[in-house]
């Protein structure tokens, strides 16, 4: 990084140290304590009900401060992952430095840290998400030689009293601007918080969920970020959906990642891009078209498909979003540009090149090439995913198609050029795979394709068997038919599941 790079960058302790984030050491952060008047360290991590913790720690001097980066602290293991038991639930939590961050919200100036757990041996939890995200990750680097990115697209419905001076059509938010939407500024210094705590952002803009029910008013905003490496795309996607609720809480309104939050209006999905880098080049793109390796990954999404909604769809309303004509996938299949598939390949910058030069005359032509911005998109997903346990799915599942023999014939099989729910390919639509309808049918996915995900120590045996015990628990096979039409009896599930993770 050039030290404009440094000026620019929105994190405070980028700026300060004038260093990435990723050479951060315990020095580093003692510096910046001592010289910018920090009083408070917060501990965070994840556990396994997926929302931030914290451990707070008033700094009482320099030994103390050492200390605490250098020891990290016990917690009860037993209160925070329902399989450890109380007789031996004693666990570390030591911080990972390049997580560091100021805490936007505290009136103590604090710097708060993302922890990883420790066993009383000294060894990583292998049960923990973060850890078999990272094991995903490092399992894939060194069986591909590939570099694995990703970024998520943070959607969420905010909740208010309504405002009817200038009220926006229902369904119709897409990109809306103030004054038809209310919460704009909210979204805007959300960005400018995450930012400074080190996402990063690529855009923010109004969704096209609006709607009024009553005297309250129903808004959908999203936050897209930039690709980047596994582990920070999770934490960033973590830290914003953090941040949107601290401000949400603050101006006394409801946010909500749930996957749906009224009947017949768009859901709100967690939809992950991702893409493959060797020697730091994007390789999606091959000759000016979506390469092999690419293709053979989605091969290997679309194959676990129904096995990763396990991960990514954990709540009975996750399902109510999953149905027909509403931009939401329910078949298993992929395609460019199509918002009725499973894997969509958005528009890239391949054959598209001198558009600014020719909206603006004046500007010299640009020769560099802008392929390695393309991505591939995960269209399943919602706000009650296990975030951490989801992507490591998605790496299991791509290295998975790299692996299968079969898997260019499987991606060419279930290419959809077309609208799906299109009259004319009502033939191929009935061949395909669907989705599962619910919970229960999701955990039977998971159980019948478990061999994969456990492959390699990635996933241990139990956390597989509590994942799908816990979607088993709702109950809800056939939900969806005996709820159909019953308003009433949708609300109440709609309700009950309005705060996932």
């Amino acid at each position: 990084m050039t030290r404009e790079d440094y000026r620019l960058d929105p994190n405070k302790l980028v700026q300060f140290l004038k260093k990435p984030s990723s050479e951060f050491t315990k020095e580093d952060l003692i510096e910046y304590v001592v010289e910018n008047d920090i009083k408070m360290i917060n501990f965070r991590y994840v556990a396994e009900d997926g929302k931030l913790k914290t451990l707070n720690f008033i700094i009482t001097g320099l030994d103390h401060l050492d200390s605490i980066l250098s020891t990290g602290e016990r917690v009860d293991g037993s209160s925070l992952f329902s399989y450890i038991g109380a007789g031996s639930s004693d666990l570390y939590v030591i911080p990972r430095f390049k997580t560091a961050f100021v805490n936007p919200f505290s009136e103590v100036p604090s710097l708060d840290i993302l922890c990883s757990f420790y066993t009383a041996e000294g060894k990583p939890l292998e049960s923990a998400p973060e850890y078999i995200l990272k094991k995903a990750n490092r399992e894939f680097e060194k069986t591909t030689g590939l570099k694995f990115k990703a970024m998520g697209e943070l959607e969420y419905y905010i909740k208010s009293a309504n405002h009817t001076l200038y009220p926006d059509v229902d369904q119709k938010g897409y990109h809306s601007s103030q004054p038809f939407t209310k919460w704009e500024n909210l979204r805007r210094e959300a960005m400018v918080l995450i930012a400074q705590c080190g996402g990063k952002i690529k855009y923010g803009h109004s969704e096209v969920g609006s709607f009024t029910a009553g005297e309250e008013g129903y808004e959908q905003h999203e936050i897209e970020f930039l690709p980047v490496e596994a582990e920070d795309a999770v934490e960033q996607l973590l830290i914003g959906k953090w941040i949107v609720r601290m401000l949400a809480a603050r101006e006394g309104a409801l946010v909500s990642w749930a996957p749906k939050i009224t009947v017949g209006k768009a859901g709100s999905g967690l939809h992950i891009h991702m893409l493959v880098e060797k020697d730091g080049k994007n390789i999606c793109i091959e000759n000016g078209q979506l390469s092999d390796t690419a293709k053979k990954m989605i091969a290997g999404i679309m194959d676990l498909s129904g096995a990763l909604t396990a991960f990514g769809n954990t709540i009975p309303t996750s399902y109510l979003r999953l149905v027909p004509h509403q931009e939401a996938p329910t078949y298993v299949c992929w395609g460019d540009r199509n918002r009725s598939v499973l894997v969509r390949v958005p528009l890239g910058w391949v054959g598209a090149t001198d558009m600014i030069k020719d909206v603006n005359p004046q500007q010299d032509a640009d020769p560099r090439d802008f392929s390695s911005k393309q991505t591939f998109e995960f269209r399943v997903p919602d706000g009650s995913a296990d975030i951490y346990q989801l992507m490591a799915g998605l790496i299991v599942a791509g290295q998975h198609g790299l692996q299968m023999e079969n898997s260019l014939q499987k991606a060419e099989e279930l290419y959809a050029d077309v609208d799906i729910f299109a009259p004319h390919y009502k033939e191929k639509l009935e061949k395909l795979e669907q989705l599962p309808t619910c919970c229960w049918e999701s955990a039977d996915c998971l159980l019948e394709k478990r061999d994969i995900f456990e492959k390699n120590g990635i996933f241990p045996q139990g956390t597989i068997d509590s994942v799908a015990k816990n979607l088993k628990l709702y109950e809800d096979n056939g939900l969806n038919d005996r709820i159909l039409g019953k308003v009433d009896k949708i609300m109440e599930i709609v309700e009950k599941y309005m705060h996932c993770m």
